[in-house]
C-alpha cells in the first residue's frame, strides 16, 4: 500500500535543503521527552522536536506534524526541513515521534500522538507558541493518525481534557478507510497492516477516520496527489464525499501529477505554494 520513504532519496534532496529560504533564525528544541519510558511495559520514551523564530514579537500559531512511514517505520529527524521552513515563515512547528508496528498497534500509536498534542498544548507557550491555536498534520500514515485523533474525541477524554485541535492538514494521508481497503485486500495473517490493525473488521472500523465524522469536528484542509495509491485516492475520495454530506466543505486539492513521495517532499521548495495555503488555512478569522 505505502512504501518506506527511502533515506537515499532524503539524503539526496536535502543538499538543496537551504534553497530559496528566507535565513531567518530559528531556534531548535531537539529530543524533548513528551512521553516518559514505561520499562514495565517494555516501552520507549517518545520524543519531539520543536522549531520557532527565534524573534518573538506574539505567541504564533502551532503545527504539529505526524510523519508516515507505513506504520512501521520514519523519524522525526527526516523532517527537520519542514520544521525549519514553517518556523522561518512565523509557525511554531512541532515534529513528533510515535512507536511503530509490530511494537505498537495503530490506536498506541494515535494515543501518544494525542497526548504529545497534550505537551504542546501544556508547554508550547515556552516557545512561542500559542496554546489556543493548535493544528495538527501529517503524511501518508501520520495523515491517518492525524485525522484519527481530529474526529475521535476519545483519545482527549481519556486524558480528561477537550481537544485542543483546531484544524487538521492531510498531506496524501493513507488509511483513511482501513475497513474498507483490509476488507479488499484479505492480506494474509502476519502481513505488516494486520499486526498494525489486527484482524478484526471491527478495529479496521474503529481505526478509520471516515467512520467517525460528526458535526462539531475542527475544519480540513486535505491534499491529494493526482497520481498517489489507488487505495489513497479512494480513501480520501470517501472522506471529502462524507464532509460534505454533513456539511463540511473541506479545503480539498487535487495536486496533478504528483505521486505519494513527492508530495511531503515538495515542501523543500521554501517557495512551494501549499506554505502559504496552509499558513492562510491556519490563520482563518486571526
Amino acid at each position: 500500500m505505502i512504501p518506506k520513504i527511502s533515506t537515499v532519496i532524503f539524503s539526496t534532496l536535502l543538499f538543496f535543503v537551504f534553497s530559496g529560504c528566507a535565513f531567518k533564525r530559528v531556534a531548535r528544541s531537539k529530543n524533548i521527552t513528551y512521553l516518559s519510558a514505561d520499562s514495565p511495559h517494555n516501552k520507549v520514551a517518545q520524543k519531539l522536536n520543536v522549531f520557532a523564530p527565534q524573534k518573538r514579537t506574539s505567541l504564533k500559531e502551532v503545527f504539529i506534524f505526524i510523519h508516515g512511514g507505513n506504520w512501521n517505520s520514519g523519524k522525526k529527524s527526516m523532517y527537520s526541513f519542514l520544521g525549519n521552513r514553517m518556523a522561518r515563515k512565523d509557525v511554531v512547528t512541532v515534529i513528533i515521534d510515535y512507536p511503530k508496528s509490530p511494537l505498537a498497534t495503530y490506536d498506541e500509536m494515535a494515543t501518544d500522538a494525542a497526548k504529545a498534542v497534550k505537551w504542546v498544548k501544556e508547554n508550547i507557550e515556552q516557545y512561542g507558541g500559542d496554546p489556543g491555536k493548535i493544528f495538527i498534520s501529517g503524511h501518508s500514515a501520520g495523515g491517518h493518525l492525524a485525522a484519527l485523533i481530529t474526529v475521535r474525541n476519545e483519545y482527549f477524554d481519556k486524558m480528561d481534557i477537550a481537544s485542543p485541535i483546531k484544524g487538521a492538514i492531510l498531506i496524501d494521508a493513507a488509511g483513511l478507510d482501513m475497513y474498507g481497503y483490509l476488507q479488499k485486500e484479505n492480506f494474509p495473517e502476519g502481513n505488516t497492516y494486520l499486526q498494525t490493525f489486527t484482524t478484526s473488521p471491527d478495529t479496521w472500523k474503529a481505526a478509520s477516520p471516515l467512520y467517525h465524522l460528526h458535526g462539531g469536528m475542527p475544519p480540513f484542509l486535505i491534499y491529494r496527489g493526482g497520481r498517489t495509491y489507488p487505495s489513497i485516492e479512494d480513501s480520501n475520495e470517501k472522506m471529502v464525499a462524507a464532509l460534505r454530506a454533513i456539511g463540511y466543505d473541506p479545503g480539498y486539492q487535487i495536486l496533478k501529477g504528483k505521486k505519494h513521495v513527492p508530495m511531503i517532499t515538495q515542501f523543500l521548495n521554501s517557495g512551494n505554494k501549499r506554505y502559504k495555503e496552509i499558513i492562510a488555512f491556519m490563520r482563518v478569522g486571526k
